[in-house]
């Protein structure tokens, strides 16, 4: 006997305690780890310098080209394919082989993991 109640009453007072307390206890528990897994995760810094960072392969090379105010034609000749090729890779609509894009980072005078950094991933 405990405080003067007997087996039944104890039984009694436990029972609406785990139906109704400890499913609350979990659900705020459960609440506290989700908030505290959303905030430790690294979300995409939408500042207006990291937004005009991040573009296309094409994007890139078109902007290190004029940076280095080349033509089309001039990048075509220097690494040794035609200005169509360079036109589609600007364009998005194809991309240079790895091969390539080490020439034209050579080119522009940048780093080529530096050149694919600046891509968007």
């Amino acid at each position: 006997m405990i405080y003067g109640m007997g087996p039944t009453e104890l039984i009694l007072i436990l029972i609406p305690l785990l139906v109704y307390v400890i499913p609350w206890v979990l659900f705020v528990v459960l609440l506290v780890l989700a908030i505290r897994w959303f905030l430790r995760q690294e979300r995409a810094d939408k500042s207006p310098e990291t937004v005009a960072v991040r573009r296309s392969l094409g994007e890139v090379l078109r902007a290190h080209r004029e940076r280095c105010k080349m033509t089309q034609e001039l990048v075509a000749e220097k690494i040794g394919v035609s200005r169509q090729a360079v036109s589609k890779w600007e364009q998005g609509k194809a991309e240079p082989s790895t091969t390539n894009l080490v020439k034209l980072a050579r080119l522009y005078g940048v780093d080529p993991t530096d050149l694919l950094r600046e891509v968007e991933g």
